[in-house]
């Protein structure tokens, strides 16, 4: 097989292996008051500097399209899980920060979604290899460019 060709296959691999984990996970997600979406959106932030992000920096960090983006910010906004506010260093962007209700949800969540993680991904990979997973996933990220913004750089 071709380097190509490898590169293709291991892709692919990788591909299949994500989509297949995150259904399971989907399946078993420990809660009614959020989605696996926005739980991603909580997650993000909650690992952000006082909490807060540029909404068009938090695109970057979920895996969901823009304008499904700002839907699901808006829903989890009525629902008091995080504030939009504009951005004072752009006025036509906006901030989203987790608030206090939001964050102890995601802390709730978080504690039962990790023990599926832990048994669907560490059930079937030893330490050793998911260390190494860590590292070549590491690596598969820092070489891929960054994607181009989707309002042409703005």
């Amino acid at each position: 097989m071709s380097n190509r060709n490898l590169a293709v296959t291991a892709w692919e691999s990788l591909f299949r292996a994500q989509v297949s984990v995150m259904r399971c996970l989907a399946a078993t997600f420990p809660s009614r008051e959020i989605s696996l979406n926005e739980y991603d959106v909580l997650f993000n932030l909650s690992r952000q500097p006082e909490r807060r992000i540029r909404l068009r920096d938090l695109n970057q960090h979920v895996l969901l399209t823009q304008p499904s983006v700002s839907r699901l910010v808006d829903r989890l906004v009525s629902r008091g899980y995080v504030a939009k506010e504009s951005d004072p260093a752009d006025g036509r962007g906006a901030v989203v920060t987790l608030t206090d209700a939001g964050y102890e949800l995601f802390r709730r969540v978080a504690v039962a979604h990790m023990g599926s993680i832990a048994e669907r991904v560490g059930g079937a990979l030893s330490d050793d290899e998911l260390t190494q997973l860590i590292s070549l996933c590491d690596r598969l990220r820092a070489g891929a460019p960054e994607p181009p913004c989707e309002d042409g750089g703005r």
